[in-house]
């Protein structure tokens, strides 16, 4: 067995493994990035990307179906599936070999193989030792069930929805948050009857209610079908699809029941419990700093409780990386992490929601606004509706941005600013939006909050 040693070791090679590596070598330590799969993990190859790709093949679809609304004279005449795979695993193939070889170029030593904490700052792979100075466990996350129900057959995963080479006819969704509304969205673009069951009362329960419900009119008006407030019961499977029983008694028939009630940490079978890591039902506790309880070991990503996210995986590792470094970065809490879920609408947050803004501050400290994108020029011309909701403490700072509507994902940059920087509204009203765009609707709410509003009374 031969022994490898370097300044750090990253076991997992998704967003936060690879972004500590990046990081690490740019600072001149010498890395180890361990991966069993391919680079890129779980958000590349399984999650964002290719679920990403195949609503944008959906857009393709609906734009086709209402051109006539604007003028264009188009028919679609029905989705390619295997044309739709071609290009989504495409795209992956093109950001894989460019992140493969960004690794290269930074002298990164990458070991292929499937490691197992050996206690300390050690991982064993391949039958060899290696280990760091410092050591960052970035396992990232799997599917999750529900206690009961086993996956299987006509019961799937998000994984396994990606790769059907057939459009089902009838989809059921066990599970309101994003992966299930962004398959919702996908499949109902591509000419599916879909179902969603959600236990809580709203889709998208993390997010602001407003934003939940107006994503809600907006799926009833596409025509997809929800149920909310029900839990699920059980399924069974036959020939042709499943039957899926609630609580209440109803039941959903169709092809197929994707689960998408959650991921949870893949950290089971890799030795950390046993070698001295602090656990929680499979997470690795941390203090906020990301340092684990045994010295020099840090965890960041789908592991380590909270948002699992892959831009929080993401800048977990780059922190990690400068913290070891000695360069003390600064801490952004979830709350402060910007979220999207890409369905049609769009549903895009950062910050408090005006409920958890009275919590905290109380009911007559905090102040909203809800611009409608009905007077938004950009959203009229893109025929979307939606709004933008803006939290701020009373003569204080914006603690929250909430939005719905196409595209609103692309306007979560200057809301996460506002909120990050603990921007007043009255420090961006002077600033000028550019005309006609989207991103107006955030300058006509910081205006209205402001207390000045132009284009509503």
């Amino acid at each position: 067995m031969a022994d490898q040693n370097f300044d750090l070791v990253v076991l997992g090679g998704g967003s936060g493994g690879y972004a500590a590596a990046l990081r690490a070598s740019q600072l001149g330590q010498s890395v180890a990035l361990i991966e069993k799969n391919k680079l890129g993990g779980t958000c590349l190859h399984v999650g964002c990307i290719p679920t990403k790709a195949l609503l944008h093949a959906g857009e393709i679809a609906d734009g086709a179906r209402e051109a006539a609304k604007y003028g264009v004279q188009a028919t679609l005449h029905g989705v390619d599936i295997n044309a739709v795979t071609q290009y989504r695993e495409g795209v992956v193939q093109s950001k894989w070999k460019g992140l493969t070889g960004l690794i290269k170029a930074r002298g990164i030593t990458v070991i292929e193989g499937e490691g197992r904490y050996a206690g300390g700052t050690s991982v064993t792979v391949n039958g060899d030792t290696v280990t760091g100075k410092n050591l960052i466990l970035a396992t990232g996350s799997y599917s999750r069930s529900l206690p009961g129900l086993d996956l299987g057959g006509r019961v799937i995963t998000s994984e396994q929805a990606l790769g059907l080479d057939f459009i089902p006819g009838k989809v059921a969704i066990l599970g309101g948050g994003v992966i299930g509304v962004e398959f919702a969205s996908v499949w109902k673009s591509f000419g599916s009857e879909v179902t969603i069951v959600e236990g809580l009362p709203h889709l998208v329960p993390n997010e602001d209610e407003a934003m939940s419900k107006a994503l809600e009119r907006a799926f009833r008006k596409r025509g997809i079908e929800f149920k909310l407030g029900v839990r699920f019961q059980s399924v069974q499977q036959h020939d042709n699809g499943v039957v899926v029983t609630l609580e209440n008694g109803e039941t959903v028939e169709a092809e197929l029941l994707l689960v998408a009630v959650g991921r949870g940490p893949a950290t089971g079978g890799l030795g950390l419990e046993e070698n001295g890591i602090r656990m929680d039902r499979g997470y690795v506790l941390t203090n906020e700093r990301l340092a684990t309880s045994v010295p020099n070991v840090y965890a960041v990503g789908d592991i380590v409780p909270g948002l699992q996210l892959a831009h929080r995986g993401f800048q977990q590792g780059i922190f990690v990386a400068e913290e070891i470094a000695g360069l003390n970065p600064i801490i952004i809490e979830d709350v402060n992490i910007p979220k999207v879920t890409y369905s049609d609408p769009e549903v895009a947050s950062i910050g408090l929601s005006e409920v958890k803004a009275v919590e905290k501050y109380g009911k007559d400290k905090v102040t909203t606004y809800d611009y409608n994108l009905a007077g938004n020029g950009r959203s009229h011309i893109l025929g979307t509706t939606g709004s933008v909701k803006v939290v701020r403490v009373n003569d204080g700072p914006v603690v929250g941005v909430h939005m719905v509507g196409a595209r609103v994902g692309e306007l979560i940059g200057e809301a996460q600013l506002a909120v990050n920087w603990e921007a007043y509204p009255e420090d961006i009203t002077p600033l000028v939006h550019a005309h006609p765009t989207q991103n107006e609707a955030l300058g006509e709410a910081f205006l209205a909050i402001a207390g000045k509003p132009l284009h509503a009374l």
